[in-house]
């Protein structure tokens, strides 16, 4: 039995979960260290994600998908980047591109962007910019009409699979004296003149993924709009919010890992004539990591459980990627501290999870930027009464202590 704490998985979980699984064991961890070797993305893994239909894992089965719910999305997740960190965030970057036309889409939007996704041709989510990145409605490109469309002109950075996508959804200003309501959404392609991949980025972790800028100007016909006009910053954030559970779910693999690499290291070495293990400092500390990445699990699975998007969904998906991250960076500094000097060096697998990690905090809302949610949420919640003491206190300058 293990000491973590395990989801309620359903039959129909447990057998993406195996799918998961036997794909790890056969392909994910024997390229893991290659691929972050030699930054390369893995066109091989991707086509094994969509030969067993993971690609295609959360898209409605009426679109060519298996129509899973995000619990299993999360299960999954957790398992592919339990083994290979750049290859969970691959399939992140694909139900982050897809949200948008799933949530908001036409029918025709639907048909054939999804059955893109189904066969492996990830659409990605190009809304960050440079000087827009925690703070969206601060995006700068623009959308204005021309002909029968738009001309979208701009440059968007930090894209998540970038390049290795052909479709992309792209946010832009349509009307400017709206402010954040004057923000809409629009679908392009590396086929449209005036679409193109820039940069891609060298980086520190998830190697094997693949980040990129995508410079527009570049013309769209009418039908290639998102949802409604100025309705693009709703759709961005709605679609962060999904992002942000299945990122909380890449946290749990991370750390599973790490902390399954520490604990079989700890009883494996000895130091002083016995097992580190049996040294208070580290299995104190071990405790505290299967303790806390328990938690993790459970709010991350209540999170994927929450449904529609609400004030109390939205606290959740902060709280678990938040939550999350922090637990994967507690149990891969500890898997680094357990191998010592070996745990600093290349190919120990915490030297990589290390590395890997870093992104967690900082990517699909800062830990910052979800504290500064929450503490408005507390304060939302508190001003309207939801969070009334039982008992009531009187005030300071009241009570006769005072007088």
């Amino acid at each position: 039995m293990s000491v973590l704490w395990e989801p309620p998985l359903n039959k129909e979980a447990k057998r993406w979960v195996d799918i998961a699984r036997e794909l790890n064991r056969d392909h994910f961890v024997p390229l893991a260290a290659e691929i972050d070797r030699e930054q390369r993305y893995p066109w091989e893994s991707v086509e094994k994600l969509a030969e067993s239909g993971l690609t295609g894992l959360l898209v409605p089965r009426e679109y060519g998908g298996s129509g899973a719910s995000l619990a299993t999305g999360v299960a999954v997740m957790s398992e592919l980047s339990r083994a290979c960190a750049s290859t969970g965030a691959i399939y992140a970057a694909y139900s982050l591109g897809s949200g948008p036309v799933i949530g908001f889409g036409t029918e025709e939007q639907k048909q054939f962007y999804l059955s893109e996704v189904v066969a492996g041709r990830a659409v990605s989510f190009a809304l960050t910019e440079r000087g827009a990145g925690s703070d969206p409605a601060a995006i700068a490109s623009t959308g204005t009409p021309e002909g029968d469309g738009w001309r979208l002109r701009g440059e968007k950075i930090f894209i998540g699979n970038g390049g290795a996508s052909k479709h992309y959804v792209a946010f832009v200003v349509t009307d400017p004296e709206q402010g954040p309501r004057g923000i809409s959404a629009f679908m392009t392609s590396l086929d449209d003149p005036g679409t193109a991949v820039t940069k891609y980025a060298d980086r520190l972790g998830l190697r094997g993924a693949r980040t990129s800028n995508l410079e527009l100007d570049t013309y769209v016909p009418a039908d290639r709009l998102v949802g409604e006009r100025g309705r693009g910053l709703r759709i961005a954030l709605s679609t962060l919010n999904t992002g942000r559970v299945i990122i909380a779910a890449q946290g749990l693999g991370v750390a599973t890992a790490a902390f399954e690499h520490a604990a079989t290291e700890a009883t494996r070495r000895r130091t002083f004539g016995r097992p580190v293990i049996d040294n208070q400092g580290i299995s104190f500390r071990l405790a505290d990591v299967a303790t806390r990445l328990s938690a993790a699990r459970m709010l991350t699975w209540e999170a994927a459980h929450a449904g529609a998007d609400s004030p109390r969904t939205r606290a959740l998906a902060s709280m678990a990627k938040l939550y999350a991250s922090e637990v994967a960076k507690e149990a891969v500094d500890l898997a680094v501290r357990v191998f010592g000097g070996d745990g600093y060096c290349k190919p120990n697998p915490a030297e990589r999870l290390y590395r890997d990690q870093r992104i967690l905090e900082i990517y699909e809302g800062t830990s910052e930027i979800l504290r500064l949610s929450l503490s408005r949420a507390i304060s939302d919640a508190a001003g309207s009464g939801l969070l009334e003491p039982l008992e009531p206190v009187a005030t300071a300058y009241g009570h006769r202590a005072f007088a």
